[in-house]
């Protein structure tokens, strides 16, 4: 994994939740992860990692915190710790 998806990952689990990442640069790290991606109805988007499957609405330009927490839960569940696995 390189340096920014590192940081791309990181900022995921940052308090405050950031509301500037993009979701092209949040699914380049999932899939960096290994994820795989499929897509659903009504702009949604399916995710799985690690066994775990999460669906998550596909925003246009930023996430919002919101969807950031909820990604980031979602990957801390899939048992991927930033800290721990990728240290920047």
């Amino acid at each position: 994994m390189n340096h920014k998806h590192r940081k791309v990952l990181h900022a995921l689990f940052a308090h405050p939740a950031s509301a500037n990442l993009s979701p092209k640069s949040v699914e380049s790290v999932l899939k960096e992860l290994g994820a795989e991606f499929e897509q659903r109805h009504g702009g949604r988007w399916g995710v799985r990692l690690n066994g775990h499957f999460a669906e998550f609405s596909h925003s246009g330009h930023a996430l919002a915190p919101q969807q950031v927490r909820q990604i980031a839960k979602y990957v801390s569940g899939a048992g991927i710790d930033p800290e721990r696995d990728y240290p920047l």
